[in-house]
């Protein structure tokens, strides 16, 4: 009789990359287990997060991984307002192929994510819009960043042409807005995935980088949060 294979550290991770068409592997499995332990022992004091250890592996690793199919082949991704690594640090654990640049402007979250790093992942700690960074990556993406057209405008200047801008969202908001053009931005369609049966839906638009964006995008925090495009 066969045997059967160990049981998953991660079961519901290696569901999402199976069903996306990916692979946990076992060396992936441990790095995402050993990387939540210490997440945990460090939010004793630290506050990281407020996503239970129990909820880590569905809400953090394996809604970070939603996207998994939608990330070319030796891609560069960034990842903005990525707080503790996400969903950047799983990205790059289960995509050894990608190259990930976590971005954000909280000092405490990144001292973490620089705690542990990956050959594959670029830890940088600023406001994008003060990078003047463009046309850099193929895919640029961000949970929970801010508004969708303040997080759009933030987004967009990094996209290269024949890129792609990926926000993860919660809620069906008006996708498809006038700005997109002004941004070198098209809605091309959007696709709504979930972790499981009892986890809320999660909303993922697909913005197409058609034309360089105006070298005045993004402006400054305070103009935006004042006159959101739209």
């Amino acid at each position: 009789m066969m045997q059967s294979s160990a049981p998953r550290a991660l079961p519901v991770l290696d569901w999402i990359c199976r069903e996306l068409g990916f692979e946990l592997t076992s060396e992936a499995e441990r790095q995402l287990v050993e990387w939540r332990q210490a997440l945990y022992e460090a939010n004793v004091t630290r506050n990281l997060t407020r996503v239970t250890f129990g909820e880590c592996e569905a809400r953090h690793f394996a809604e970070s991984c939603l996207i998994l199919d939608f990330l070319p082949p030796e891609g560069r991704v960034l990842d903005i307002g990525t707080g503790p690594g996400f969903p950047a640090f799983p990205l790059a654990v289960v995509r050894p192929d990608l190259k990930v640049t976590a971005l954000d402007s909280n000092g405490k979250m990144l001292g973490f994510l620089k705690e542990h790093p990956l050959p594959n992942l670029e830890v940088v700690h600023a406001r994008i819009e003060e990078l003047h960074w463009s046309e850099e990556f193929d895919i640029v993406t961000g949970r929970a960043v801010a508004p969708l057209p303040l997080q759009l405008e933030l987004s967009a200047q990094a996209c290269r042409v024949g890129g792609r801008v990926i926000p993860f969202r919660s809620t069906r908001e008006e996708l498809n807005t006038p700005y997109l053009e002004t941004l070198g931005l098209r809605l091309t369609g959007h696709f709504i995935r979930n972790v499981g049966a009892d986890s809320p839906d999660r909303v993922f638009p697909l913005y197409d980088k058609i034309s360089p964006t105006p070298r005045q995008y993004p402006r400054g925090w305070g103009v935006m949060k004042k006159a959101p495009l739209g």
